[in-house]
């Protein structure tokens, strides 16, 4: 599941703040060659010129030669890099966490003052091991010609045009690019740092990811936290996301007073309807060029799913994008188009021009479909239209199956053409090596991307779990203002207890536009 995540006073509320910085900009044949690091005194790098300077805090750095793809190789190897951010304390650490902050592709390395700031109590303790997954990054960064506003924004069957580019791009090499080489990746990381266990921490897709590490490696992880999560066996037309958005728009209402929870909801279905029957067109400046796109029932579909809920929470008195929506909403049932127009143009030019290569290589790599991946691209599509056309309607809130299915960048029918030789199975979608640890799972209750019916999910696949719902959180909840999720979590990484949530209660509501009745 995507995550672009792109004033402090003191104790709590200063971590929060921090913690927004960190993850708002927050996954063997041949033979490992490495970078050798070096000591270095606190605040200093050690290594190579790219490893980063933490105050306070020595940092190690390491580049490990990796097959590209385990067995093969004349595929050749991969450059993987990853810093060590230690731990201040005198002696030596209590472990080391293993953080991903989601994507896939979102990267860490360059970002390792601002997670250290989010992680401040733990790297008391704990070393904080950040690694940049394969093809992102210090990880020999993979190009595919297609950015993330050219790919979002395009109508849907540029997107499945962009995936087919990018796979030809890639050629076999696209087989390199799985959650199982990355899990692979991070141990091999833990075995040239010598720790015997791994406390793993994973945020969005890392919730995906470092259940895959655990299935792998199950006697090398001491306990997960898995913040904004979902089950491998996800629903992969995203029912529980469609769902979720009228959900969370009632409870903004609810809570803000700002809105009628009905209302918003009918106004919801009223614009799906008439953006079906007629898309809002938008003329807005796409990686540097002027633009008109086509805003359909799916545009707006990806702008509930993944957008509006993003850091929801992080500045409570100043309404974000999904404070803004409910009065967009209802003057666009009422037929004046131009403030969700406004909304969508802000959006537009704000995407980022990241290249989409790992992102679409992993999770059309890795992620169960509607369909047969070995089966003939018209047979694809043929099980893709009969499995939406079975889907009950009922199932997806305000949106039509169809529309809501075209709104998922890392679903629906997005990877149709993505290719059956040269490419990697999907991952299997049962964990069978579950290790018997502590696990925590962190959901934020206005999520949409991934909402709390996931979540749970995630929680059940492990034998200790414990679930906590965030409220007045979106995605990921760490994002909140108040710090008090860092603060449960980094208990937790610290005694494998949930401990004392009553902090919880002291997340203020999103603020919401008021909408007039």
């Amino acid at each position: 599941m995507t995550t672009n995540t792109g004033t402090a006073t003191s104790g709590a509320k200063q971590r929060g703040g921090l913690a927004a910085a960190a993850l708002a900009v927050l996954a063997t044949v041949l033979p490992v060659a490495a970078t050798p690091a070096q000591a270095s005194p606190a605040g200093a790098p050690a290594g190579p010129a790219w490893c980063p300077a933490v105050p306070g805090h020595q940092v190690d750095c390491t580049t490990m030669r990796r097959p590209l793809v385990a067995g093969e190789p004349r595929l050749g190897g991969i450059d993987v890099s990853y810093a060590v951010v230690r731990h201040s304390r005198p002696g030596p650490a209590l472990g080391t966490v293993a953080l991903n902050p989601g994507g896939p592709g979102e990267t860490l390395i360059d970002r390792a003052e601002q997670v250290a700031g989010a992680l401040e109590g733990v790297l008391d303790d704990y070393d904080v091991l950040l690694l940049d997954p394969r093809g992102t990054g210090r990880s020999g960064r993979l190009p595919c010609g297609v950015t993330e506003a050219e790919y979002r924004w395009a109508p849907r069957a540029g997107m499945r045009e962009a995936v087919a580019e990018c796979a030809e791009e890639l050629g076999p090499r696209a087989r390199g690019y799985t959650s199982a080489a990355t899990a692979d990746d991070i141990d091999a990381a833990r075995e040239r740092l010598g720790a015997p266990k791994l406390v793993l921490y994973g945020l969005s897709y890392g919730t995906y990811l470092m259940p895959v590490y655990a299935d792998r490696h199950p006697e090398r992880v001491e306990r997960m936290v898995l913040s904004g999560a979902y089950p491998l066996a996800f629903d992969s037309l995203a029912r529980p996301g469609a769902q979720q958005v009228s959900l969370t728009l009632r409870r903004i209402c609810e809570r803000s007073g700002a809105c009628d929870p009905q209302t918003a909801v009918h106004d919801l279905a009223a614009v799906t309807e008439r953006l079906r029957a007629r898309p809002l067109k938008v003329t807005a400046s796409v990686d540097g060029e002027r633009r008109t796109v086509r805003f359909t029932e799916d545009k707006l579909a990806d702008l509930m799913y993944e957008p509006a809920t993003r850091g929801a929470g992080a500045d409570p008195g100043t309404p974000a994008l999904l404070g803004e929506l409910p009065a967009a909403l209802h003057a666009f049932a009422a037929g004046d188009e131009a403030p969700l127009a406004a909304l969508v143009r802000r959006e537009i030019e704000h995407t980022g021009t990241e290249d989409q290569a790992s992102f679409l290589a992993v999770t059309c790599n890795d992620y169960a479909r509607t369909w047969d991946p070995d089966a003939s691209p018209a047979e694809r599509r043929r099980q893709y239209r009969a499995a939406v056309a079975a889907a009950d309607p009922a199932d997806f809130g305000a949106f039509s199956p169809a529309g809501w299915a075209a709104g998922q960048t890392d679903g629906g029918d997005n990877c149709l053409d993505w290719p059956r030789r040269g490419t990697a199975r999907p991952q299997p979608t049962d964990l069978r090596n579950v290790p018997d640890v502590p696990v925590l799972v962190l959901s934020g209750d206005l999520d949409t991307n991934t909402p709390e019916v996931n979540s749970r999910l995630s929680a059940a696949q492990f034998r200790r779990s414990a679930f906590v719902s965030v409220p007045n959180a979106g995605h990921v909840p760490e994002l909140e203002s108040t710090g008090c999720t860092l603060e449960i979590s980094g208990h937790f990484i610290r005694t494998g207890e949930v401990g004392d949530t009553s902090c919880l209660a002291q997340i203020p509501p999103v603020a919401v536009v008021p909408v007039p009745r």
